[in-house]
């Protein structure tokens, strides 16, 4: 008869398109954004779009590939050009930058994720819970930051999943070895095949029903499609 194993001293979780869809947010950001464009930044509204903004910072960061790590700061960027080119006050775009992270932050959570939250608590009090991200959501603004003692963004560390580095930096900031952690994301090879490749176990949160594993070649050590699929897992294979 098999015996369980240990429970995992910290369960990390990504966060856009895992915890909450990210697109939809982004769609509404940017265009209220450019609602605010049109009030206070006139001269940028008429020469743009929301398109040509976004084909202009496309076109920044193929030039600057670094931005990738930040693309807020890509956004700000874009956005300094933008007010540059139309003649509007640059001291403006920090307000901008305000406006648009508020409304990027105004996400809806899966329905199942603040209950799956609170049993995994229930399930194991003193399992260490964390996030790592490439993305640029705030948790404290989202008002989930309670239930993660340590957030870990590729913007602040300068380095951006796959690479191993941000698996072991949110390791050691829980005081955790990787393979004591499991990682929790939606995508195969970003968070997966990372999280795996940094010496974590990974669970891959596929709630589209995808088979990307396949096509990639990645063996997740567990599929699941919501939270009570994961915590189902994480009962019935941790003692």
């Amino acid at each position: 008869m098999s015996t369980a194993r240990a429970w995992p001293k910290a369960i990390l979780f990504d966060l856009d398109d895992t915890l909450w869809p990210i697109g939809p947010v982004i769609a509404r950001a940017e265009q209220s954004l450019f609602a605010w464009l049109r009030k206070h930044a006139p001269r940028v509204a008429g020469q743009f779009t929301i398109d040509s903004l976004r084909q202009a910072r496309l076109d920044l960061l193929a030039r600057q590939p670094e931005f990738h790590l930040d693309l807020a700061r890509l956004r700000r960027a874009g956005l300094l050009d933008a007010f540059a080119h139309a003649g509007e006050e640059a001291a403006k775009v920090e307000l901008a930058m305000a406006h648009f992270a508020d409304a990027r932050n105004a996400v809806n959570p899966y329905e199942d994720v603040l209950s799956g939250l609170q049993r995994l608590q229930q399930l194991n009090g003193t399992v260490l819970v964390g996030s790592i991200s490439n993305g640029n959501a705030d948790l404290q603004a989202i008002g989930l930051s309670h239930h993660f003692k340590v957030s870990v963004a590729a913007h602040q560390l300068g380095v951006a999943k796959p690479d191993a580095a941000i698996f072991l930096a949110a390791c050691r900031e829980l005081g955790v070895a990787p393979e004591d952690a499991v990682y929790v994301g939606d995508d195969v090879l970003l968070d997966v095949q990372g999280a795996q490749r940094a010496g974590l176990r990974a669970v891959w949160m596929n709630r589209t029903g995808s088979s990307a594993h396949l096509e990639h070649g990645v063996v997740p050590d567990a599929i699941v499609r919501d939270f009570g699929e994961l915590l189902d897992w994480l009962e019935h294979t941790h003692g």
